[in-house]
């Protein structure tokens, strides 16, 4: 039995949930996000209040109910507060800079790594070493923020790359002579 599943979703006031061909639409004053709901999964909005049941007693369908809550969850947190991750750059020479809607990544590569932000999110940069990832859906903004650190992951020796605010890197010990 799902624990999460069986949690209620509160409908903050000025968010419109509508159930339109097996796809939930959550539509927020700045967003709009949809997403498909599985086939084993009945949802019941009353008042102003999401509650999501299993079809049947099957396993999946317990399985299903977690999942398709959390990712309603998301998307009503999204379109009302919107979701951040945000990294930072560790080395000497390392830097960051927005140029329109691409960023333009400089990470000891003999090259300048350019990412085309995609449409939804916004990425800022401050400091020309701290970049924040914006957006309303959760699955995207981690997405992006991914997709960015990929570029030079923190390395165990000396900790340069790009990385998450907080993370910690579990650093080696270089060689010893003796």
């Amino acid at each position: 039995m799902s624990r999460i599943g069986n949690k209620i979703i509160q409908i903050p006031p000025g968010v419109k949930v509508t159930i339109e061909n097996n796809v939930m639409i959550v539509e927020g004053s700045k967003e709009k996000l949809s997403q498909g709901i599985p086939p084993r999964v009945k949802i019941s909005i009353n008042d102003s209040v999401i509650s999501v049941k299993p079809a049947d007693n099957s396993k999946t369908g317990s399985a299903m109910q977690g999942l398709t809550r959390s990712l309603l969850a998301n998307m009503v947190e999204g379109v009302t507060k919107g979701f951040r991750k945000d990294l930072e750059i560790i080395g000497v020479g390392y830097r960051a800079k927005m140029l329109g809607n691409k960023l333009d990544l400089s990470l000891g590569f003999s090259h300048p790594a350019i990412y085309d932000v995609p449409e939804g999110v916004t990425v800022t940069v401050k400091d020309n070493t701290k970049i924040s990832v914006v957006g309303a859906d959760k699955q995207q903004v981690g997405e992006v923020a991914a997709t960015i650190r990929r570029y030079r992951k923190p390395e165990p020796y000396k900790g340069k790359g790009v990385r998450y605010v907080g993370e910690y890197i579990a650093m080696k010990e270089g060689k010893s002579i003796g």
